[in-house]
C-alpha cells in the first residue's frame, strides 16, 4: 500500500481552477517530485495536502487514514510536516527552541502546569531538551543550539527548518523548494542531507524544486503540473525527457 494517495483533487479561487484532478501514488520512503512553471498549482497542492487551504474535490489518504479537510494540526499528528520556500524560522529564538516548537505535539502539559512550572512541566522540558539536542547533533546543528536562529548562515537556516519539521516525526515530508537561494556547494550539500534524512529516518519525501540538477539527482519518480492539471507522471529520467515537459516546462 501506498503511504500517500491523492484522488481527483481540486480548488478553485474564485471563477479560477487553481488544481483539477490531481492525482499522486507515492510509496513509502520514496524520493518524489513535484515539478512544473512558475504559477502551475505545486504550492497550492502543498497547502492542501497539509490543511491550510480544503479541497472541494477529491480524496487525501494517508497511510490507509483518510485525512481529506482535516486541520493543520491534525494532519501534522498524522505524519505530514513541511518546509516552505522562503524560510519560516522563528527568528528571534534560538536553535534549541525551534526544535522544540517542532516536538510540543508529542509532549503535552497543562497550562496551569507551564505557569506554575510544576514538576510535570519541568519533567517534559527535560525530555524535550535531551530529544533536541539529539536532533541537532544528527543535523550537525549542535554547537548552534544557543545562538539566535536568525544569526546562522542562509544553509544551516534550511537544516534548521528540516530538523524541526522531524521533531514532529513525519511519515511524510513535504519541501517546498529547498534548494532556493543556495548556491552550487549548497545545494550538493542539501542533496545529500535530503538522501540522510530518508535513510535515517524511514520518512517519505515529496519536494518542490525548480533546480533540475537536484531534481535528477535524487528523485526516483516526478510529476509534473501545469496549469492545475497533471501533464506527465513516471520515472524521472522518462519524464524529464517527454516532449511535452520539455516544451511545458523547459521551454524548449
Amino acid at each position: 500500500m501506498a503511504l500517500l494517495e491523492v484522488k481527483n483533487l481540486g480548488i478553485s479561487f474564485g471563477g479560477l481552477r487553481a488544481v483539477n484532478s490531481f492525482e499522486i501514488s507515492i510509496e513509502k520512503e520514496e524520493l518524489y517530485g513535484l515539478i512544473g512553471p512558475n504559477g502551475a498549482g505545486k504550492t497550492t497542492v502543498f497547502n492542501l495536502l497539509t490543511g491550510v487551504y480544503q479541497p472541494d474535490a477529491g480524496k487525501i489518504i494517508l497511510d490507509g487514514t483518510d485525512i481529506t479537510g482535516r486541520k493543520t494540526t491534525e494532519i501534522n499528528r498524522a505524519g505530514i510536516a513541511r518546509t516552505f520556500q522562503n524560510i519560516r524560522l522563528f527568528k528571534q529564538m534560538s536553535v534549541l527552541d525551534n526544535v522544540k516548537v517542532g516536538l510540543h505535539n508529542k509532549h503535552p502539559y497543562s497550562t496551569i502546569e507551564g505557569i506554575l512550572r510544576l514538576p510535570g512541566y519541568r519533567k517534559v522540558e527535560r525530555e524535550m531538551d535531551e530529544q533536541a539536542m539529539e536532533l541537532l547533533k544528527v543535523f550537525d546543528l549542535e554547537k548552534y543550539a544557543q545562538t539566535t536562529a536568525s544569526n546562522l548562515p542562509y544553509g544551516q537556516q534550511r537544516r534548521l527548518e528540516i530538523a524541526r519539521a522531524m521533531a514532529t516525526e513525519p511519515k511524510l515530508l513535504l519541501l517546498d523548494e529547498p534548494a532556493a537561494g543556495m548556491n552550487p556547494n549548497e545545494t550538493g550539500e542539501l542533496m545529500d542531507m535530503i538522501r540522510f534524512v530518508r535513510e535515517k529516518f524511514h520518512v517519505t519525501v515529496l519536494l518542490i524544486e525548480h533546480d533540475m540538477k537536484l531534481v535528477s539527482g535524487i528523485c526516483e519518480r516526478l510529476t509534473v503540473l501545469n496549469f492545475g492539471e497533471v501533464l506527465c507522471q513516471g520515472a524521472t529520467s522518462d519524464v524529464l525527457n517527454d516532449p511535452q515537459v520539455i516544451t511545458a516546462y523547459l521551454g524548449e
